[in-house]
């Protein structure tokens, strides 16, 4: 007699295999899966299955995971359901926890518990292990094949594909480049495996000076796709030439292109043996420069300036030339246009360049620089009130007559009120008390007071 089992969602099957292959559950059999009676006994732990997959991205594959598989309180799949008394299922962490508050009802129902036994649900335990199976087994399969596929690519463009061949050329090593590019954005495993087929050593290999940039373009692209890169790969993509054309395709390619050429070089300013003279290049601040001022691509703004502001913190000579090309009045006319993420890094790269005399005199000839500042005040963070408030400081006090009196009709007196009386750091606070005395000194006491405006500070 067939031995029936009973289905959180309601009905009866005959078994487990029955309900996946009919596609209660949303996850039909296709050919070459496992038995879902083989669950129980796959080597890989069932929270470990779902982190891996979590990873990869591939929590459900294709599909949703079923709604019954769902903790009502965390909202993620459960790995050790239990049932309350009110016959609603929950994980046992979650709940435990929730009974352990001194709660005496049902988080979904609000019912009061008039038994807090947790009860196993081992029919739902099977149903997830067999589901989450069943994609896990798909998911390694996909896996391999896309691991084979990525190495077979990188053999045929080294010339080491059996049986042996000449190394791909021209459109042909476009077109591998592009589908090895594709399979290391979609399935990050993929550039593991990149890497063990030496595809490090020949991505590095095709950058050059005769090099067209149809070929470096893919090639970067997969460099900062997150295949690991050595000590050594490091230095070489760190030769002169291979520099020149990363600026040449900073200053000439499309927007991606351009955002993974910053990316690459930021992160080859993180190996240690980086020498700060490589972005010591006109060409390669203008590239920047212009890349920040894209705010088509809100990526590349953020990759700019993470780029720009490390090279103003590892090479300080740099400083000055990243002034000569105008960045002081173009970063100052962004600011109010940033996104809330970008302003803090614009700031510290404003404040790095006041350190240079051409720095601070550039903030204080750019009309913009005062209204902007004292708007940022009090309107991010503290960090970047404290940014702000810096450079209000730097250009009053080489131009106080001048530049104190602009700074109090743009409303400075009254963010310095603010500032004062708020729970910002002391020494911000003194920073903005001191401020406010410069300010004032054009100023009789009846005067400034209304320049304050206090009554709409207070309200």
């Amino acid at each position: 007699m067939p031995q029936y089992q009973e289905l959180p969602c309601g009905g009866q099957v005959l078994d487990i295999d029955t309900a996946l292959k009919d596609g209660i559950l949303g996850a039909a059999l296709e050919p070459g899966d496992a038995a879902a009676g083989d669950a129980g006994k796959q080597p890989v732990e069932l929270r470990k299955m779902m982190d891996e997959l979590d990873a990869a991205g591939d929590g459900g594959g294709d599909e949703a995971v079923p709604a019954v598989f769902i903790c009502p309180i965390s909202l993620e799949p459960m790995v050790d359901p239990v049932t309350l008394c009110t016959g609603q299922t929950y994980e046992r962490a979650n709940i435990s926890r929730w009974l352990a508050l001194g709660h005496c009802t049902c988080p979904t129902t609000m019912q009061e518990l008039w038994d807090d036994a947790l009860t196993p649900n081992a029919t739902l335990r099977q149903l997830i292990a067999a589901w989450f199976s069943r994609r896990y087994t798909r998911f390694k399969k996909r896996s391999a094949d896309f691991h084979g596929r990525a190495a077979d690519l990188v053999h045929g463009l080294r010339g080491t594909a059996v049986p042996r061949r000449q190394p791909l050329k021209g459109q042909a090593r476009v077109a591998a480049l592009r589908e090895l590019r594709t399979l290391a954005a979609t399935h990050q495993s993929v550039t593991k495996a990149i890497a063990e087929a030496g595809g490090v050593a020949l991505l590095t290999s095709l950058l050059g000076p005769f090099t067209s940039h149809a070929v470096g373009t893919e090639a970067v692209a997969i460099l900062v796709s997150g295949v690991p890169l050595d000590a050594d790969a490091k230095a070489a993509l760190m030769q002169p030439a291979k520099v020149s054309l990363v600026v040449d395709m900073l200053n000439e390619g499309a927007a991606d292109t351009k955002i993974n050429c910053v990316r690459l070089i930021r992160i080859l300013m993180d190996e240690r043996g980086f020498r700060p003279e490589t972005v010591a290049s006109l060409s390669l601040l203008v590239g920047v420069m212009r890349l920040i001022r894209d705010k088509r691509h809100p990526d590349g703004v953020v990759a700019g300036l993470e780029l720009l502001n490390s090279i103003c913190a590892v090479h300080r000579p740099a400083r000055s030339m990243i002034v000569s090309i105008g960045a002081v009045p173009q970063l100052v006319e962004l600011l109010p246009e940033l996104a809330t993420e970008c302003v803090e890094p614009a700031l510290d790269i404003l404040d790095a360049l006041s350190a240079v005399p051409e720095g601070r005199m550039a903030l204080k000839d750019c009309p913009r620089t005062i209204p902007n500042a004292v708007r940022l005040l009090m309107r991010v963070s503290e960090a970047c009130t404290r940014r702000a408030l810096s450079m209000l400081w730097t250009v009053c006090r080489m131009a106080p007559e001048e530049c104190a009196p602009a700074a109090v009709e743009a409303g400075l007196a009254a963010k310095l009120l603010l500032v004062i009386q708020s729970g910002c750091a002391p020494e911000l606070k003194q920073k903005a008390s001191e401020l406010l005395k410069l300010c004032r000194l054009n100023y009789t006491d009846t005067l400034f007071i209304s320049k304050c405006k206090l009554t709409r500070t207070i309200q």
